[in-house]
């Protein structure tokens, strides 16, 4: 078997898999079937929870001169009213901001460049997968390149990455959910040659007439789309003279380059199979969404760190059935963000004049009264391998006698038990103790239990006092991707806790 998996398309889900896996020493190849990247920018932002996974990958920091730290959302009406102001945690429950504005090509080119220096990992650019075919041992794939040349890769594992329409859905054959939820809006991204006083940084414009949306997508980016009705001439709205007159109000070509105009149908689309024997789907490739809360690239992300520490245990001889847990785990969360975003959406392009009425006097009621918008908490995981809990564990700042840092920093990434404190660890065998060591896990003890003697790491920032407070646990068993696996009341729980991960990992 030449390879351990071979991922198909080379965006930022195939981009963020290939790292993982290279951080695992797994041998990866990737197929792209352009030669260069798209270069562009088509994403807008990404969460706490995708830094918190570049933090993982060492390029963090390395992400920042392509980012702006985003304070809030604002939306008004046609009058410019305000009807909600959102403003955004920071840090986040992962330590991070909760919301980056990015130029998308500068954090594909951080990632690429991470992976490009990976060993094992190879990216294979200008191959058109045209066949694949399995049997029990492996997948093959055959390809074609730009200049004709055909080309066979064989890997024990395949994920499609390659998008809505790529060649991987397609094979699977799968039926496809589709909410019936898309617009078409025309999409205009200029680069500034200055600062530009009164731009939105975060905007949407309920207006009836045309709803449009302002972003900035990064330093010395920003984005206009427009919802164009059905009607509309591609052609004609594409063409910069008509681009213009859109953005006057706010920009001239004396003050940015418009570097980008297209014409985009988002799609509210989900496969309903996600794995196949050794083929796997990620990103849209196995869902699209709606562009109102800014989660299709994250979420692509988010399946390419669940997806990679389990084909690492797999790989590493684990039950296979280790990734039946894939799809159960992720396709509810996908699924709650869609329907959040079309009901967003919905709220956000009312086209009646009358409904968009009501909705303004409901709005700015509700501000007149001080009611402030709820925050959008993702749902925690449940099914696959989750025992209880299924939260994200959050990151704080935290010490040892040498350093401080965020939690990842100090604990790692791999399985983790993070106790109160070393009393609730008191009932674990050392057989616990070793199987626990052999998966790879780690245990953190902190001195919040007791005062009686030192700990080894110190809650800095107190949020895992508090945490642990809320949850009422003593104890809680953390995955790789950072999702509680379970939480344990005492040390007994804890015990049975363990009992009910090995023997998760060790059936097939």
């Amino acid at each position: 078997m030449d390879l351990d998996v071979a991922i198909v398309g080379y965006g930022p889900t195939g981009m963020t898999l290939a790292a993982l896996l290279g951080q695992q020493g797994r041998r990866v190849a990737v197929l792209e079937r352009y030669e260069g990247r798209y270069n562009l920018p088509r994403a807008a932002a990404f969460d706490d929870e995708t830094m918190r996974t570049f933090q993982k990958l060492g390029i963090a920091e390395k992400m920042l001169p392509g980012t702006n730290v985003q304070p809030g959302y604002v939306w008004v009406n046609a009058q410019d009213d305000v009807l909600l102001d959102i403003e955004y945690d920071n840090p986040g429950r992962c330590g991070w901001p909760s919301q980056y504005m990015m130029f998308q090509p500068h954090v594909e080119d951080v990632i690429d460049g991470l992976v490009q220096s990976t060993p094992g990992v190879e990216v294979r650019r200008g191959l058109t997968v045209t066949a694949i075919t399995e049997d029990d041992e492996g997948v093959e794939l055959h390809a074609r390149g730009t200049d004709g040349a055909e080309d066979v890769v064989r890997a024990r594992y395949v994920v499609g990455c390659d998008g809505g329409n790529g060649f991987v859905r397609g094979h699977l054959k799968s039926r496809v959910d589709d909410y019936g939820f898309f617009e078409n809006w025309l999409v205009c991204d200029f680069e500034l040659r200055h600062d530009v006083p009164g731009l939105p940084t975060f905007r949407q414009v309920c207006d009836p007439a045309e709803p449009i949306a302002i972003v900035n997508i990064g330093p010395r980016y920003h984005r206009f789309s427009f919802r164009l009705d059905a009607g509309t001439s591609r052609d004609e709205v594409v063409k910069p003279e008509n681009v213009w007159p859109r953005v006057a109000a706010f920009l001239s070509p004396e003050d940015a380059d418009l570097i980008r105009v297209a014409n985009y149908t988002f799609r509210s689309r989900i496969v309903e199979t996600w794995r196949s024997g050794r083929i796997m789907l990620a990103g849209d490739a196995a869902h699209e969404m709606p562009p109102f809360l800014a989660q299709g690239m994250v979420s692509g992300i988010r399946d390419a760190r669940n997806l990679a520490w389990k084909l690492g245990m797999v790989l590493d001889g684990h039950a296979e059935s280790l990734l039946d847990r894939y799809q159960p785990e992720r396709e509810p969360h996908v699924r709650f963000i869609t329907e959040k975003a079309i009901e967003l959406g919905r709220v956000q392009t009312m086209r009646d004049p009358a409904e968009a009425r009501e909705r303004d006097a409901r709005m700015i009621a509700a501000r007149k009264a001080n009611r402030k918008p709820d925050k959008l908490r993702y749902p925690p995981l449940r099914g696959g391998l989750i025992a209880n809990h299924g939260d994200l564990f959050p990151q704080g700042l935290v010490s040892t006698s040498t350093r401080t840092a965020l939690f990842d920093e100090i604990a790692g990434t791999g399985w983790l038990i993070v106790a109160t404190g070393r009393e609730a660890l008191a009932r674990l065998s050392q057989d616990d103790h070793d199987a626990f060591a052999a998966i790879g896990g780690r245990q953190i003890a902190f001195g919040i239990a007791s005062m009686f003697g030192g700990a080894e790491i110190s809650d800095s920032g107190g949020v895992y006092a508090r945490w642990f407070a809320e949850t009422g646990c003593v104890a809680a068993v953390v995955r790789p991707d950072s999702y509680v696996f379970g939480l344990a009341r005492d040390a007994e729980e804890l015990v049975s806790l363990l009992k009910e991960l090995f023997s998760a990992l060790s059936r097939d």
